[in-house]
């Protein structure tokens, strides 16, 4: 029926498609395990045989500036004096019903010093919440912003140079660090 030269192109024609079917099967494998690897954040112990492998893929997280809100969250779980500092801001969160600064205070006025000699306003806004006796929140967050300016005052920043803002009420729902802070920005 067939002769000899017919049945050896045939074994050719399907050894190339099996080489085929073979090479997209493998090239399909490779790029599914690649982006699976690329959805999983390393795990701890980067380079070890031993790390775990999350069997949920996890979506990629940008590597910038620290999350504000879990900042945030750990601060008013807290409920201790701290700072931070976000490119032109300096924020003080404050313990409850305290006008404490934190003891890092001065090493994060820096920025703010430097920029004051070199002709900026620095304001200062304090922020209080709607729970409680008003007049009194309002004065504590006055004194924890003039907390912050005796800060700025002690590290040689001229009078002229700070502008302290009437204390803030917090619209909204914020946390209660959020509430119990006070920011200096840049003019």
């Amino acid at each position: 029926m067939f002769s000899e030269g017919d049945e050896g192109q045939q074994g050719l024609v399907l050894a190339i498609i099996f080489i085929l079917v073979a090479l997209v099967v493998a090239l399909v494998i490779v790029v599914a395990v690649n982006h699976r690897k690329s959805l999983i954040p390393p795990a701890k112990g980067v380079g070890s045989a031993s790390a775990a492998v999350s069997p949920v893929p996890q979506p990629r997280v940008p590597l910038a500036a620290p999350d504000l809100a879990a900042v945030q969250a750990a601060q008013a779980a807290s409920d201790s004096a701290s700072v931070t500092v976000e490119r032109d801001v300096v924020k003080f969160y404050f313990a409850s019903g305290r006008a404490d600064l934190a003891a890092d205070a001065g090493a994060a006025l820096a920025g703010m010093v430097s920029a004051a000699k070199a002709g900026r306003v620095l304001v200062i806004s304090g922020f209080h919440d709607a729970t409680g006796d008003a007049r009194k929140n309002a004065e504590l967050a006055r004194q924890r912003a003039l907390a912050v300016r005796s800060a700025l005052r002690a590290l040689g920043v001229a009078e002229q140079q700070i502008d302290l803002k009437k204390p803030e009420q917090m619209a909204g729902n914020g946390s209660k660090a959020e509430a119990r802070r006070v920011e200096i920005t840049l003019r």
